[in-house]
């Protein structure tokens, strides 16, 4: 009898596993496919003969819509089942990948990344809380972690493959292959996630709420400040390398892989001690952003210098979307769907902002202007986490209430 009971259970217990892993990948590749442009940057505006602050809209306008799409899409299709949700979101993202690489208008590559947008918003914000009902009480937690893995993974990963991808065989061919890869996630979100009925129903009603929070408003804060920093300065950090340090196109691929690595590594450590240390964490990966952004005008001008400002650089963003989200997950554990909802949304608006504004800095002045304010950013936002980190606000001052 036991045996009996025993098998169902571990091939129940793989299935699930399978599914967690399947959700990993497809929010692995919503990410890569957003920041690709980062490292194709010049390739792309040249292709459509535009400027790289033109171009730079190309990371400007899925942010955008994410934000709008993650509390519109979670709520909107709160009773439809999960599983289904995710095949469209992915279907979305594979026809998005395919128009970007057939593009014959910069007009089309907009359009490819309007798609982008909206996948990003709905597809995270349901994939990021589904880990409990895919496997057992007692793997909820490695489930989630991994789940959330995927989102530095595909930071600090995609933009040196795509640009590999890129520098091989033309910017197009790394959309291409994000398109393949998509259909083929597509294809195992069908097969081996299974159906997921709607069970809790997040309303308008509870992410309000949420930003009446103390701690909440305060995540939201430094989450605008680091990403902002970042990404203002990160999508223009191949021109710098172009014209400032005069790097050759393949050594920038090396470049940025270095980055990524260095982001994995991040991601890691943050792991270990942003659980039990949040704060601390999150304001040591702004300073070492903050010192690498601020220094790169300076020591950016050499190989060695700019490899080991991108080492530091890449350990301190591993950290932060790991970071910005337990924040948030932390002023309101009663509704950690709706903290998710807030952090995708956050993340992306000011992820576009920043891409925005930097397209305006570098086409006005230089791409070490841009650098410059973005340390400022960083160190502010460093500054402000520092000083937060013995309040009240590193735990929930108010009991958790039920989510009605």
């Amino acid at each position: 009898m036991s045996m009996v009971d025993t098998a169902p259970s571990s091939r129940s217990s793989m299935t699930g596993w399978a599914a967690v892993l399947t959700v990993t990948m497809g929010i692995f590749s919503i990410v890569t496919t957003e920041i690709l442009p980062i490292g194709l940057l010049t390739s792309i505006g040249s292709g459509f003969a535009v400027s790289d602050g033109t171009a730079g809209l190309t990371m400007a306008l899925p942010g955008y819509l994410a934000a709008v799409a993650a509390p519109t899409v979670t709520v909107a299709t709160a009773r439809i089942d999960r599983r289904l949700m995710l095949c469209a979101c992915m279907f979305l993202l594979a026809s998005a990948n395919f128009i970007a690489a057939a593009a014959p208008g910069y007009w089309a590559m907009l359009v490819s990344r309007v798609l982008v947008g909206i996948v990003i918003g709905g597809f995270w914000s349901i994939g990021a809380g589904l880990a409990n009902r895919l496997v057992p009480e007692g793997s909820t937690r490695r489930a989630t972690a991994l789940i959330f893995s995927a989102v530095p993974l595909g930071s600090v990963l995609g933009v040196p493959l795509g640009t590999l991808i890129g520098d091989m065989a033309g910017w197009r061919a790394s959309f291409a292959v994000m398109g393949v890869l998509s259909t083929a996630v597509l294809v195992a979100l069908a097969v081996l996630v299974p159906p997921l009925p709607a069970e809790h129903v997040t309303r308008l009603a509870v992410l309000r709420d949420m930003t009446r929070n103390v701690g909440t408003r305060f995540a939201l804060l430094v989450t605008f400040l680091i990403v902002l920093a970042h990404f203002g300065a990160y999508t223009y950090v191949t021109p710098f390398l172009e014209r400032v340090t005069h790097v050759s196109s393949g050594l920038i691929t090396v470049f940025l892989l270095a980055y990524g690595v260095a982001g994995i590594l991040g991601n890691f450590l943050c792991g270990t001690a942003g659980a039990r240390y949040p704060y601390a964490a999150f304001g040591l990966a702004g300073g070492l952003i903050a010192f690498a952004t601020l220094m790169f005008p300076l020591l950016g001008r050499w190989d060695a210098g700019a490899v080991a400002l991108l080492i530091v650089w890449g350990v301190g963003y591993g950290a932060v979307p790991v970071c910005s989200q337990t924040l948030f997950v932390r002023a309101a554990p009663h509704a950690p769907e709706a903290a998710s909802v807030l952090f995708t949304a956050s993340f992306q608006a000011t992820l576009s902002t920043g891409a925005l504004v930097g397209g305006i800095v570098v086409d006005r002045t230089s791409p070490s202007t841009i650098m410059f304010l973005a340390g400022i950013a960083a160190s502010v936002m460093t500054m402000t986490v520092l000083s937060r980190s013995g309040s009240g606000l590193a735990r929930p001052r108010s009991r958790p209430r039920p989510v009605g």
